[in-house]
């Protein structure tokens, strides 16, 4: 156990993360009282979170490996800024127990668990048998024990199928397959062990029993130097995409209060057994009898920790520096009450529609959404890049309300108004996902996702036809302003033309317009469906434009781009774009060039010139966002050459390999 001993009181904190949760963690400790250090890398240079902390501390160059990670860099900012305590946040080092030995070492408070919790907890393997023997209820499997493969697949025939194949270290979903017959169980276990060795550097993995049609359900747990332990209720995580969350909330709609008092103290004996301090999170697995299973503990504070503070009313970063200051829990476990419902959906620069690739680019416009109940976490700003060096979550939207209808009503209206723009992101997946049957029954299990997907994956939303005439509308303008109309002037101006042609294509939706201005901010759109569209503008700024279509005013986000225009409507956001001459013969000549769909580094290729090749058949893997891509041939055909090799820094759209396309 640590010393009772009271520590210094922090006077300045450096936050050893990005985004969001340095955001977060800054603006919690600014209502302390206490300055902040922010560190970044060259692709976060204007990152808000720069902007926002009291000073700022360059760390190197964009892969995270060569900043974030790199832990003598993070600790010479510390010593040069002559901070005296350091907040890991999440991801990157902050559940490295080396960080904690630094900080040690430095003399520097460390604003989290004791090092050996975060050891322990951080293979997995320990962290269960550990848990065994604290008895708390743990999955059937087999623990690995740095098994070859061979072995590995001798054990999964007993441990029976289906079975999840998990690294021993790190989390998030990386590092674990699903695997259902034992002639999947050799690839599985090398592409996790590749993913776990990308992601943590370890590439151990283990067996365990899959649990299907059970519910993630995670309970949040503080611990303080004086030996006071308590839990702040649960967090219902089920809805998840490739064992990766994406919506959670607190309370679960189907843990009662004594199922919410057994899991409690079972997360409570977790944490005890590693004489746990600080915020910390036991994660289960619920099943339909409610029985339940120890997943893994996170020895930080989570991504999903807002919900539990909108229905408790604390702040778990102030919590977290009070108890590393050595001050006692304020509260105790009867204090603990949980009131109304909290909802949280996390935004994703990635496209739902295409496999979840991710999207990178430059945010054209940001608007976070606002209202009663209403917080956004996020670390944003208009102008600023999307790299591909990190995790693609780039905001977390959360409602607070009364009830849980409430809450969800209001959470389905902040996606919708929330805009952004100028790469894709997973807003309109979001909303199918929060209006769904299952979702407002509370019904959704941790495979519920995936399976729908594959059963049924969802088609693209379509833009309206009003969005398809606006989108004409303002590349028509665009085109004929008067010489002297300033650059950055607004596209709706009069200019006394009366037609013009205009070509627009969405993904594969390409149609020629044409656009009759008829004066006084009307307009007639030809082409958009059977009859003409009528526009009448009534007004627009940098931030919406408000129209009237069939006597009735809607007002949607926007933005100019240089091939066209994006507009934003309730969560579905189309970019118009201009074709370029020949583009269409170029698509059809280049079907046999296998692009890179997103920068990032080459971890595999898996063909050689010479193979023949199918249709969808994985060509070559690039590790990007801390996921691995696969990257498909579009054709049947011959591998003509490969362009690249193992290890090799790719760029979006880069040549990755040449097909001869077999005749059809």
């Amino acid at each position: 156990m640590e010393s009772n001993k009271l520590v210094a009181p922090i006077r300045k904190l450096l936050v050893a993360n990005r985004g969001e949760i340095a955001c977060r963690v800054i603006r919690s400790a600014r209502d302390l009282g206490v300055r902040t250090v922010a560190v970044y890398s060259d692709a976060d240079h204007d990152a808000p979170h720069v902007a926002q902390a009291d000073e700022a501390v360059r760390l190197g160059p964009g892969p995270a490996a060569s900043s974030y990670l790199d832990l003598s860099r993070v600790m010479e900012a510390v010593a040069r800024t002559g901070a005296d305590a350091l907040h890991p946040g999440y991801g990157f080092l902050a559940e490295n127990p080396a960080l904690a030995d630094a900080c040690t070492e430095a003399g520097v408070t460390f604003v989290g668990p004791p090092r050996t919790a975060i050891a322990l907890m951080g293979d997995k393997v320990q962290a269960k048998r550990r848990m065994i023997d604290a008895g708390v209820p743990t999955v059937p499997g087999h623990m690995g024990d740095g098994d070859d493969v061979a072995a590995l697949i001798e054990h999964g025939e007993s441990v029976g199928f289906p079975l999840l194949v998990k690294a021993v270290a790190g989390g998030g979903g990386r590092g674990m397959r699903v695997v259902r017959s034992l002639a999947e169980l050799a690839e599985a276990i090398e592409r996790a062990r590749s993913e776990a060795a990308n992601a943590f550097g370890r590439a151990e993995v283990f067996l365990e029993r899959l649990v299907e049609g059970a519910r993630h359900v995670e309970i949040q747990v503080f611990g303080d130097r004086h030996g006071t332990v308590i839990h702040l209720g649960e967090r219902e995580c089920s809805v998840q995409r490739r064992h990766q969350k994406v919506i959670e909330e607190a309370p679960s709609p189907v843990v009662s209060e004594s199922l919410r008092a057994t899991m409690g103290e079972a997360a409570v004996a977790a944490a005890r057994a590693i004489e746990y301090v600080g915020a910390g999170t036991v994660e289960f697995l619920l099943g339909a009898d409610d029985e339940f299973y120890f997943l893994e503990m996170n020895t930080r504070l989570q991504v999903e920790h807002p919900v539990t503070e909108e229905v408790t009313g604390l702040d778990l970063v102030q919590l977290q520096i009070r108890v590393a200051e050595g001050e006692p829990l304020p509260l105790t476990q009867a204090d603990v009450e949980l009131r109304g419902h909290a909802i949280e959906a996390r935004i994703y620069a990635e496209d739902p529609y295409a496999d979840f690739a991710p999207q990178l680019g430059r945010v054209v416009a940001w608007r976070p959404p606002a209202g009663a109940g209403v917080r956004v976490d996020h670390g944003l700003r208009a102008g600023q890049t999307i790299s591909p060096h990190y995790d693609a979550m780039v905001a977390k939207v959360i409602a607070y309300g009364p009830t849980r209808a409430l809450a969800q009503r209001r959470l389905i209206a902040a996606v919708e108004d929330c805009v952004l723009l100028g790469v894709g992101s997973n807003r309109s997946f979001l909303l199918e996902l929060l209006r769904s049957e299952d979702f407002t029954q509370g019904r959704i299990t941790t495979d519920a996702v995936d399976r729908q997907l594959a059963e049924s994956p969802p088609p693209r939303p379509l833009p309206s036809e009003q969005a398809w005439a606006l989108a004409a509308v303002a590349r028509a303008n665009l085109d004929v302003r008067p010489p002297e109309t300033p650059a950055d002037a607004l596209p709706w101006r009069s200019t006394g033309a009366a037609r013009f042609a205009v070509t627009l294509r969405v993904h594969d939706d390409e149609r020629t317009l044409a656009v009759v201005h008829e004066g006084a901010g009307r307009f007639v759109v030809e082409g958009v469906a059977a009859e003409p569209v009528g526009i009448e503008l009534v007004a627009h700024d940098e931030h919406g434009i408000t129209f009237e279509h069939e006597g009735i005013r809607r007002t949607v986000a926007w933005v100019r781009s240089d091939d066209g225009v994006a507009i934003d409507e309730a969560g579905v956001t189309s970019h118009f774009v201009e074709p370029r001459a020949g583009s269409a013969q170029e698509d059809e000549a280049g079907g046999d060039r296998v692009l890179a769909p997103i920068g990032g580094r080459v971890v595999a290729v898996l063909v050689k010139a010479g193979d023949m090749v199918e249709r969808g058949q994985p060509l070559v893997l690039v590790e990007a966002m801390k996921m691995e891509h696969r990257v498909p041939a579009s054709r049947d055909g011959e591998v003509d050459r490969v362009a690249v090799a193992v290890d090799d820094q790719v760029t979006a759209q880069q040549l990755l390999a040449e097909l001869v396309v077999l005749p059809e």
